[in-house]
């Protein structure tokens, strides 16, 4: 496989993973970084970082307006449920694990 196809699969691949995490707004960043150890939250960053390193001029909050589909603090008014005393804990011990 060529690059240009490879870099061309793989921006289809993420296209389809926001997408996705945009219609499943009842997924919570929490959950998120319990199972996977990763949110809507890293994928802006890791974004924003790839803009730097190509010298394009997108911003955190930029790609976080991507990656939720609307500015973060109207995805976080509409959907960002209080996290429970059990996901903070299985957050804490996933944090502990990695440290350990």
């Amino acid at each position: 496989m060529d690059k240009n196809t490879q870099t061309e699969l793989e921006a289809a691949a993420f296209r389809r993973l926001v997408s996705h995490l945009q219609q499943h707004s009842e997924v919570q960043n929490i959950d998120l970084m319990i199972l996977a150890d990763f949110c809507r939250n890293c994928l802006a960053k890791w974004y924003s970082a790839a803009a730097v390193d190509l010298g394009v001029a997108v911003d955190y909050e930029q790609a976080r307006e991507l990656v939720y589909g609307m500015p973060y603090n109207e995805w976080k008014d509409k959907f960002q449920a209080e996290a429970t005393a059990e996901q903070l804990a299985a957050y804490q011990l996933k944090q502990a694990a990695k440290q350990g």
